[in-house]
């Protein structure tokens, strides 16, 4: 810190010696009879010295009265002069001015009660001078200037009077507090405010210690209080809410409970606010963008580096990104159809959840086999749009009479049907898609049913090319981790042996066939009202809002038949081996024994096969 000393009193003696040399002042009267008698000594004042270089010895200030020379006939006159020139306020710059003659009428005659009486009055006048000098707040530095002029003169005249010992103390105070004052501002202008310890603010600090109170100097302490002000609220707006906090922090070390750090923390949190606002819209447009995801999510780092905890504004570009991440333009459980070029519209589908669950059937699980092991995680970081229902067979006819296909069974003439008058599933001819379980024509809302997975395979395609979308089958993990929807039971409802009341289309000890028949293996207790599928959404949905995934028919997956889950995808994909022929089935039917029922059950088929227990439904990537 630059500490500036006492100010010395020699600009006020070079000012006055200026004074005294100048052309409009008299010039000296040449000695007469008399010379004038020299000035009396006057005492420096502590400190007050002028240093003349290394090598030269210091010395002292002091006023010295211009010379005056009265000749005998001049006194009347000498006092004339004195009384006009005090009138006048000319003191004691000049030989016309009253103090210089006094003192040379006092020097002819030390006992000239005139001359006495005229210096006390001047005394006095040049205290009163002093005081109202040092109480001016405008251009100090010259006030001080004259006030120590003043003090000089007065410690000529009068070294021991008390109030001139005053004067000069207050003058000294008054000078060092304004040396203060004035580095104090040169560092502002500089910038250099002091917060580290080095300019501005502990000069003020110094004026202040000297002076409580002392305007100029509070007025400092809250000009570089205002200069820390503006340095956060650059750094605000620049984004650097760190630095702010720490100027602003700065700032409130310089005056006690100052009301302007309260506003200043009013306006850098709005600037926050408003930068948080910017910075979750900007994020939410490049979302809309192609390939914005990774510029939102810079977006949102910086968003986080700035932001208060909790903040909601972050929150929902989190959440938006976190949409976006998992969920494309989606939402998780969001229910949409794509429209088709013809102008229809393509199954309803539901968006599945993103996250991870335990696929397959545990060690000691009851009815497990091998092929349903072993347990092991699965993953999915994206969700995905699996269809509500199974496809329908108004669904199916749409893609047939738009494409002329001619599915597996259409071709070959026959499928595997349930006979009712022997109670047993048997091939029969002329069944296809458009009929049901017993071979009598389907409903329109009925599954479709007598498909293979080349048929369905084919189906998504078609869908694919009318949305502009990819359809396909779902795999066999994704089948598993829909119809759990959560949950880690035996079955998809839980652990319980027997389904909640209208929970799915299973094989119940309450159901009876038209001719009579009652399932020989089947849940205790539980009857839906069915024998053979039931149109499509008939019962309750999962907890994810999908209809029929444990019940009504079993579904072609995509993936190729593996004997067991050793080595089997972490992510979810399909286990898929080009060419192969046996395909995996999922979820139970309303034929199923209760085993198989379970959620973990898996059965290998024939990708040529077509059945009446046997339908699909298509996953969409979203």
């Amino acid at each position: 810190m630059r500490t500036p000393g006492p100010v010395p009193l020699l600009l006020a003696a070079l000012l006055l010696a200026t004074t005294a040399c100048s052309p409009d002042a008299p010039p000296p009267r040449p000695a007469a009879a008399r010379a004038p008698e020299p000035a009396k000594r006057v005492e420096p004042l502590p400190g007050q010295v002028t240093i003349g270089g290394e090598d030269e010895a210091e010395t002292e200030q002091r006023w010295q009265p211009p010379a005056v020379v009265i000749a005998d006939d001049g006194v009347a006159q000498a006092r004339r002069d004195a009384a006009k020139a005090f009138d006048e306020g000319r003191l004691y710059a000049t030989a016309a001015d009253a103090i210089p003659i006094w003192l040379a009428l006092r020097q002819r005659d030390a006992n000239d009660r005139q001359a006495q009486a005229g210096l006390t009055r001047a005394r006095q006048q040049l205290l009163k001078d002093a005081a109202e000098l040092l109480q001016r707040p405008l251009r100090q530095r010259e006030a001080l200037a004259e006030a120590g002029e003043i003090a000089l003169v007065l410690l000529a005249l009068a070294p021991d009077d008390p109030k001139v010992r005053q004067l000069q103390s207050r003058v000294e105070l008054a000078q060092r507090v304004v040396a203060y004052n004035r580095a104090g501002e040169e560092d502002l202008r500089a910038d250099r405010i002091g917060e580290d310890g080095d300019g501005a603010i502990p000069n003020f600090r110094e004026a202040l210690a000297l002076q409580p109170d002392e305007p100029r100097a509070r007025q400092g302490l809250a000009a570089a209080e205002s200069a820390l002000i503006r340095r956060a609220e650059a750094a605000a707006r620049s984004a650097d809410f760190a630095a702010a906090g720490t100027w602003l922090a700065e700032a409130a070390k310089v005056r006690d409970s100052a009301p302007t750090i309260a506003d200043a923390f009013e306006r850098i949190e709005a600037i926050r606010a408003a930068t948080l606002v910017r910075l979750r819209d900007d994020g939410l447009r490049d979302l809309a963008s192609p390939q914005g995801l990774k510029a939102a999510r810079q977006k949102l780092e910086d968003a986080l580096r700035i932001a208060m905890p909790g903040d909601p504004v972050v929150g929902q570009l989190r959440e938006r990104i976190e949409l976006a991440t998992h969920y494309g333009s989606f939402r998780p459980r969001q229910v949409f159809s794509d429209a088709l070029r013809d102008g229809g519209r393509g199954p309803q589908m539901i968006v599945v959840p993103h996250g991870g669950f335990q696929m397959g059937a545990g060690e000691a699980e009851p009815g497990a086999s091998d092929a349903e092991k072993p347990s092991h995680y699965v993953r999915f970081d994206r969700g995905f749009a699996m269809a509500i229902t199974e496809v329908t067979v108004a669904d199916y006819r749409r893609y047939v009479q738009a494409s002329n296909a001619r599915p597996r069974a259409t071709r070959r003439g026959h499928s595997i049907i349930y006979d009712e008058r022997s109670g047993n599933f048997t091939r029969s001819s002329g069944v296809d898609w458009r009929s049901g379980y017993d071979g009598t024509p389907a409903i329109a809302n009925s599954p479709v049913m007598h498909v293979s997975v080349r048929d369905a395979e084919h189906y998504a395609m078609w869908l694919s090319e009318q949305t502009g979308r990819s359809y396909r089958l779902p795999s066999e993990a994704e089948f598993e981790y829909a119809l759990r929807a959560g949950t880690s039971g035996r079955y998809p409802w839980g652990n319980e042996g027997t389904p909640p009341p209208l929970s799915g289309n299973f094989t119940g000890g309450e159901d009876v066939s038209p001719s009579g028949r009652r399932w020989f293996n089947a849940f205790v207790g539980y009857g839906d009202g069915w024998w053979g599928p039931a149109p499509v959404g008939t019962f309750e949905p999962n907890a994810w809002g999908l209809h029929d995934m444990a019940g009504n028919l079993s579904e072609w997956v995509a993936d190729c038949w593996h004997a067991s889950y050793r080595r089997a995808p972490a992510d979810g994909v399909a286990w898929f081996n080009p060419g192969c022929r046996q395909r995996v089935i999922r979820g139970g039917n309303w034929a199923n024994a209760p085993e198989q029922t379970r959620a973990a059950w898996r059965q290998s088929q024939d990708s040529d096969t077509t059945s009446a227990r046997i339908g699909f439904r298509l996953v969409r990537g979203i």
